[in-house]
């Protein structure tokens, strides 16, 4: 069961601020939970419905650090985000801040707002084994809702920090490659090994800024050489 202060933290959650203060968030539906239990990740809380938690003790028992409770659907359904509640949601604490690392290619996020957008790019470069994205610090919060659920564990591969973008890429020993509706076609182009591929917010676009420090324009009718795809929709 859970108490109404348990309840009302829970719900708090939906929101930023809430999530900063008490550093975690929550990953909703069987197979995020699924991948995070499964994970080394530091669970605070598992709420579930009697038959989900019966058929995963197996992976709940990872996590003795855990507090376990078991709920009535229409509980969980109270506390979901979602439109069609699932039957487990989690209380994950956020990871520690992530250094850069060096990866052959990197996704450079420009402002990015829309939390399904954000959660697509993560979960694209997840299953194309892009192994970081730098998001500029006016990106929307990587630990929103229904980011974590569009990204389906794309957080747990992906390495994700927050850093300033001009000092990012003026830094950078690779390419950039800036994705603009005015430049070269992908298919024009010799086969790059490396580079930083930035992608610009849904409205405005990549800042004047940051487009200065591209050392190429480029234009994504649809898909990449070896993997690097990205959704037409998020090319503006």
């Amino acid at each position: 069961m859970l108490s109404k202060a348990q309840n009302k933290y829970i719900r708090s959650l939906s929101q930023q601020k809430y999530r900063k203060e008490s550093q975690v968030f929550v990953a909703e539906g069987d197979k995020i939970a699924l991948e995070w239990l499964n994970a080394d990740a530091d669970i605070k809380m598992i709420v579930g419905v009697q038959e989900w938690i019966s058929r995963h003790q197996g992976s709940i028992n990872k996590h003795p650090e855990a507090s376990l409770h078991i709920v009535e659907p229409h509980i969980l359904e109270s506390l979901s985000t979602l439109k069609t509640p699932n039957m487990v949601l989690l209380v994950v604490a956020l990871p520690e801040p992530q250094q850069v690392n060096s990866f052959n290619w990197c996704l450079a996020l420009d402002d990015i707002q829309d939390p399904g957008n954000m959660g697509t790019i993560i979960r694209i470069a997840d299953w194309f084994g892009w192994g970081q994205i730098v998001c500029s610090p006016n990106c929307v919060d990587v630990y929103n809702p229904k980011v974590v659920q569009s990204a389906m564990g794309g957080h747990l591969r992906v390495n994700i920090i927050t850093e300033d973008l001009s000092t990012y890429l003026s830094k950078a020993d690779k390419p950039i490659f800036a994705a603009a509706l005015e430049g070269t076609n992908i298919y024009q182009l010799t086969k790059p090994d490396s580079g930083i591929l930035v992608i610009g917010n849904e409205s405005k676009g990549i800042s004047e800024p940051i487009m200065r420090l591209a050392t190429q324009k480029i234009t994504i009718v649809c898909i990449l050489y070896d993997g690097i795809t990205i959704v037409c929709i998020l090319i503006v």
